[in-house]
């Protein structure tokens, strides 16, 4: 059985193979999240199915215990089982989950959020991240009049947005034709195609490349001379880079902001932000609602972890624990001669381990880099995604772990023949971009 160690074998996961057989007669797809199934993990090697989490730790269902640095792929900010959203929750459970009228959760937690969010001039609260980028980008349509949008990262699945992926088959041509991609720090590019047609343009603030000086500033400035709506999608980096997720630590204000993940450590909870005048088209104009977006377990939870985060300063341990993680590895990489071949990149509070061109192809040097780490007890799947709850022996215990590894990468390498050190299959890309939709709305009209 693995536990938090070095192991001589790689973990037995029998459980966890028969609930994927069972799963495959059932459900289809067999997973809710793509970046939780079985093509984002070694098959052969990586569990497919966790049981428990405490902390920084998880046990999958044969009972093997991991150090996790996936948080979720996103909503633990404080860790598992947190003691203070659990009680939270457990207070709340008592009184009753869903209700026949309003919970005046929802009022507390809108004020709460408008003292921590800058542009919070007024909240909405609904229960996913697709949710509330799909509602921000239809009252940004309803309110300049105009049906374009310019998007850069991942906003989710509805139909205006995975429209510009290779996964675009039931989308019409029509909504596949109002939908651009732009390249981020690129401002020229957007400045020669926004026009009178574009609606919002949003994006991630950042993801793990940081903005060129000017950027996100210059960005709001001429979205503004456009009267185009700029949205931030601060899934990934609200509550972890500041309380006030990236609007706060830049110093931009967009007119709508969207959240998730983080905000209520593990339960199912989204918001959206922004601007009243703006926001006041959900009154009458603009149709967004939904049955659970009052579920006062979340909403509960969501007031007890943004007070944890704000009376802990969690994003500032996130950020000086995850700097800790990230200059180590890169420190490693140094010292065995590899840092020509992988480097660990990002914003302190969510890492990532990337290799270069030189060293071969990316996806079985990641494959290989899980399929060792996992026989290590690390849950890796490439990103450090930072919590509350992960300590500074987690970390040393990652480092040595990353130690032993690469020299491993580095042979693999040298080798030529990275796929002869796998004991699985190569982890799957999720989707792409299409090339032919760089944005390019002034060239149409």
């Amino acid at each position: 059985m693995n536990t938090i160690r070095f192991n001589e074998q790689y973990p037995d996961i029998t459980v966890s193979d028969q609930y994927y057989e069972r799963a495959l007669a059932v459900q289809k797809p067999i997973t809710q999240t793509l970046a939780k199934g079985p093509g984002q993990f070694i098959k052969g090697v990586a569990p497919k199915y966790l049981d428990r989490g405490k902390g920084a730790h998880v046990w999958d269902v044969d009972g093997n215990e991991y150090l996790d640095f996936n948080a979720a792929i996103g909503p633990i900010s404080l860790g598992y089982c947190y003691p203070a959203v659990d009680e939270a929750i457990r207070k709340q459970l008592e009184k009753g989950i869903t209700f026949s009228l309003m919970s005046p959760l929802e009022v507390e937690l809108s004020e709460l959020i408008q003292e921590v969010i800058p542009n919070a001039e007024a909240v909405k609260i609904s229960k996913t991240g697709a949710d509330v980028c799909s509602a921000a980008i239809r009252v940004a349509r309803a309110f300049t009049g105009r049906d374009k949008v310019f998007c850069c990262g991942y906003h989710g699945w509805h139909d205006w947005y995975i429209a510009v992926t290779s996964r675009n088959a039931g989308i019409p041509d029509a909504i596949q034709d109002m939908t651009y991609t732009f390249e981020y720090n690129d401002i020229d590019s957007i400045k020669a195609a926004l026009d009178d047609t574009v609606a919002a343009l949003i994006l991630e603030p950042f993801i793990f490349e940081a903005p060129k000086p000017g950027f996100l500033e210059e960005l709001a400035d001429v979205c503004r001379q456009n009267g185009t709506l700029l949205i931030f999608d601060e899934m990934w980096t609200g509550f972890r880079i500041a309380l006030g997720g990236a609007q706060e630590y830049f110093n931009v204000k967009p007119d709508l902001a969207v959240y998730s993940k983080a905000c209520a450590n593990g339960m199912p909870i989204a918001l959206l932000t922004g601007r009243a005048d703006v926001m006041e088209l959900f009154n009458s104009e603009v149709f967004s609602y939904t049955t659970f977006g009052g579920e006062a377990l979340s909403l509960a939870a969501c007031i007890a972890t943004i007070h944890e985060l704000r009376k802990q300063n969690v994003p500032a341990y996130l950020n000086e624990k995850g700097g800790l993680l990230k200059d180590g590895y890169n420190q490693l990489a140094t010292e065995l001669g590899m840092s020509h071949l992988t480097k660990c990149i990002g914003y302190n509070c969510r890492s990532m381990v990337t290799f270069s061109p030189e060293a071969g192809n990316g996806l079985e040097l990641k494959t290989l880099m899980q399929q060792e780490m996992i026989k290590r007890g690390v849950l890796w799947a490439g990103f450090h995604n930072m919590c509350f709850s992960h300590s500074d022996d987690d970390i040393a215990y990652a480092l040595s772990a990353y130690r032993d590894v690469l020299p491993i990468i580095k042979e693999a390498i040298e080798s030529g023949d990275v796929k002869s050190y796998l004991h699985g299959d190569v982890l799957e890309a999720v989707f792409r971009k299409t090339s032919n939709y760089n944005i390019k709305p002034k060239a149409t009209v």
